[in-house]
């Protein structure tokens, strides 16, 4: 295969090169998670070990042969739209074969730190992050139908996004533990966590207004909470009703509102204040909200 450059936060680029790359979460800032939307055909190999725990999910589905050889282990699949593929952290060598062309294939890396019982909470082993297995052509639902969410958010973005992303990771993680880990230890019950008491939920709920513009992520949150990050989003939706993301997406928009009242305000400069990539991605997430562009909303309010 030919070396080919590999772009600045794109994690499966030195493995599946530059070529077919959909789209990626590398502009977003995502902490815990790195996702990819790739095209596929022919062989891929690679002899380098990788770092990050990968979760694959064909997210289309043409009924291609995929054939996998993982550190000598070989598996074959039909893949179908929901199909799954779990590669471990640290295999050293790999080569992927498909029958046909593979449309779309959502790449998910998720890093070892992210296994770290701080991150989950006290219920679960993280040791189990040892014990993952090696998976190819399995169906999970519940992993399938986060992957598709954190692909709507790769494809659409939101205010929130990292939130939501940094959320959906937890979920993987959990759910990587208890379901797919070969040691009996890596089934522990999470224990239910303490919750939100009205005092910590309004100091979540102030730090939030406050930090509107700011870069707020569930790391953050679930320290002014003194939460674990995955019993702080339970015990968060719990309380108000809405996922951290939600919320803060909801208040963003409302903020996104009282800027757009100031003319001299570039429309630019009020997309990146509330954490969007770009100008594009505000002004599509702002039509989908109220149905109107936020150019205008700007026109119509100071009409």
């Amino acid at each position: 295969m030919t070396s080919q450059p590999t772009p600045s936060g794109e994690r499966g680029s030195s493995k599946y090169g530059v070529a077919g790359l959909l789209a990626s979460s590398a502009p977003r800032g995502w902490s815990n998670l790195t996702a990819e939307l790739r095209s596929h055909s022919g062989t891929v190999a690679w002899n380098k070990p990788q770092p990050d725990a990968e979760i694959c999910v064909d997210v289309r589905g043409n009924r291609s042969v995929v054939t996998r050889r993982l550190d000598g282990a070989i598996d074959s699949t039909v893949s179908e739209r929901g199909t799954i593929w779990l590669r471990p952290a640290g295999v050293q060598e790999g080569l992927i074969d498909m029958s046909e062309p593979v449309p779309a294939i959502l790449h998910l890396y998720l890093p070892p730190s992210l296994f770290l019982s701080d991150n989950l909470g006290e219920g679960f082993d993280a040791t189990a992050i040892d014990s993952l297995r090696r998976k190819g052509g399995f169906r999970d639902p519940l992993l399938a139908e986060i992957a598709y969410a954190i692909m709507l958010e790769l494809e659409h973005e939101t205010s929130a996004g990292r939130l939501l992303a940094e959320t959906l990771a937890l979920s993987l993680v959990a759910r990587l533990i208890q379901n797919h880990a070969a040691s009996q230890s890596g089934l522990v019950t999470p224990a239910s966590g303490e919750g939100l008491d009205r005092r910590r939920l309004a100091r979540v709920l102030d730090y939030i207004e406050a930090n509107l513009e700011g870069d707020l992520t569930v790391a953050r949150l679930a320290s002014v909470a003194c939460l674990s990050e995955f019993y702080f989003a339970r015990a968060f939706k719990a309380a108000i009703g809405k996922s951290p993301h939600r919320h803060v997406s909801a208040r963003r928009l409302d903020r996104a509102k009282d800027l757009l009242c100031h003319a001299d305000r570039a429309l630019i400069d009020i997309a990146l204040a509330l954490r969007f990539s770009c100008q594009a991605n505000f002004t599509r997430a702002f039509r989908r909200a109220t149905g109107q562009t936020p150019a205008q909303y700007r026109r119509n309010l100071l009409a």
